[in-house]
């Protein structure tokens, strides 16, 4: 029985009533009179259920198609407004005990370079990540409780923040690692962690375990529940995600939203982000193996569909995507990405030659972080370092308050504002340098309360002068 309220994933991820949903979808896919009535539930901008959102993704209507586009495009623009997120990941170590069949890394791959990183080591891939310019980071490991214990990813982020080179510190450290104890989590969040994320992968069961052959993450169950474990240990700010391509898309969307509809009943807050990832080519994975796989214009509406149906989350897309699919899906719902991105245990400082690599997944978006700066620029977007909320308590269900009432933008966009200034005067091309510049004065001009106005100006001129980490 299907029941959001519970607390086994079998009741909260019912593949019954996914079945049910995705029936009563494609029954009334061309249903006009329906669509209609989500469409105009949707534009309230406060979310539509799992089987009203799988209606609009089945809706073959070119009409109706062309009015979720341009909802979910306004809905960003009321809640994230032009602000872009940048962030990179930070990959630890790929030793692993899973036998995931989409993942290099699995246990069974005996020829790929197993590394870990030492404390000197991560010193000096944070070190390279803020020369390059980051703030925000997403730490990455295998699951493997000897290489990889707990206190070995506690060590490392304890080493992340304590790391000042120059004018570079990373301000807010996201964890992607393997599901664990709320003893665990405890720890975690003690440790000043962002974001919890851990995605997935696939909501079907069945598939779930038969893509998961071996190892501790070959119980769902464990791994569905988790964070519900993260919450209980104090994280509240957790990121869902599934790796489309594995099970039928469909099925995985109504999953995604039946879980963010689950921690909304049971903790009041729903997931910070969702990502999107699609399954990529990588050291002995052939994606189409998989046969679930989905082109660019499906991608993009399901974009749109998450957007409408949870418009308060952050959604994420990885230098997975092609320059020009990210383009696209900017717009769409996308509140953050990654730039100058690197999959590999070591990649930054020391990047070995690409044949040698032990990356994750191929990347396809490679452009410099600057270059995705000035490109996000001169597609009429706001760049963002910020890590404000974090850090000044704004997180679960502080955050949600604020966000689903549409104020986030108070803090964000003069924070984002300050924190593109202080890239440019340390790390930006003399071409991005210019254009953030005329984009900051014309930002500045924007903001409606003459308080922050003067205030953000006064620190403009500071960072100008030297100073840093002035938020709101």
């Amino acid at each position: 029985m299907y029941n959001p309220k519970s607390h086994n994933a079998d009741e909260f991820i019912s593949h019954e009533e996914i079945l049910e949903t995705l029936k009563f979808a494609e029954e009334n896919k061309n249903n006009l009179e329906l669509i209609d009535e989500i469409l105009a539930k949707a534009k309230l901008a406060k979310g539509l259920t799992h089987r009203e959102a799988s209606i609009l993704l089945a809706c073959e209507d070119e009409q109706r198609n062309k009015e979720i586009f341009a909802l979910a495009k306004k809905i960003k623009q009321e809640y994230y407004g032009n602000r872009i997120v940048l962030f990179a990941p930070l990959y630890l170590s790929n030793y692993c005990v899973n036998g995931c069949v989409y993942c290099p890394y699995h246990a069974k791959n005996k020829h790929i370079p197993r590394k870990k990183l030492t404390q000197e080591d991560i010193k000096n891939e944070v070190i390279a990540l803020q020369d390059i310019g980051h703030k925000r980071l997403a730490i990455e490991a295998g699951e493997d409780p000897i290489n990889n214990p707990i206190e070995y990813i506690l060590d490392s982020i304890k080493t992340i923040y304590s790391i000042k080179h120059k004018n570079g510190s990373i301000r807010r450290v996201n964890v992607n690692i393997a599901a664990t104890t709320v003893e665990n989590y405890k720890k975690l969040h003690d440790a000043g962690i962002g974001t919890y994320i851990l995605f997935q992968e696939t909501y079907h069961k069945e598939s779930y375990e038969k893509l998961h052959p071996t190892g501790p993450k070959h119980n769902y169950k464990y791994h569905t529940e988790a964070m519900d474990r993260a919450m209980q240990g104090g994280i509240d700010d957790v990121g869902l995600g599934v790796l489309f391509g594995l099970e039928m898309y469909r099925y995985e969307f109504a999953g995604l939203l039946m879980h963010a509809e689950h921690l909304e009943a049971v903790y009041g807050v729903g997931p910070h982000t969702i990502s999107v990832p699609r399954i990529r080519k990588a050291d002995d994975i052939d994606p189409d193996v998989f046969d679930n796989g989905i082109d660019d214009d499906t991608f993009a509406k399901i974009v749109a569909c998450i957007r409408i149906s949870v418009p308060y989350t952050g959604m994420i897309v990885s230098t997975r995507e092609s320059e020009e699919c990210r383009r696209r899906v900017l717009e769409l719902g996308i509140s953050q990405v990654s730039g100058g991105s690197k999959t590999s245990v070591g990649g930054y400082f020391n990047p070995m030659p690409e044949k040698e690599e032990s990356a994750q997944f191929d990347i396809s978006d490679r452009r410099s972080l600057d270059e995705v700066i000035n490109w996000l620029i001169e597609l009429g977007y706001l760049p963002s370092f910020c890590t404000a909320c974090y850090r000044n308590g704004r997180t679960g269900d502080r955050f949600m308050e604020i966000c689903k009432e549409k104020q986030i933008h108070n803090f964000c966009q003069p924070n984002a504002i300050m924190t593109l200034k202080e890239y440019l005067e340390d790390y930006a091309s003399p071409k991005t340098r210019e254009a953030g510049n005329k984009l900051i004065e014309s930002e500045v001009a924007c903001l409606e309360a003459s308080n922050i106005k003067s205030a953000v100006k006064e620190n403009l001129q500071k960072i100008a002068d030297g100073g840093r980490d002035y938020n709101f």
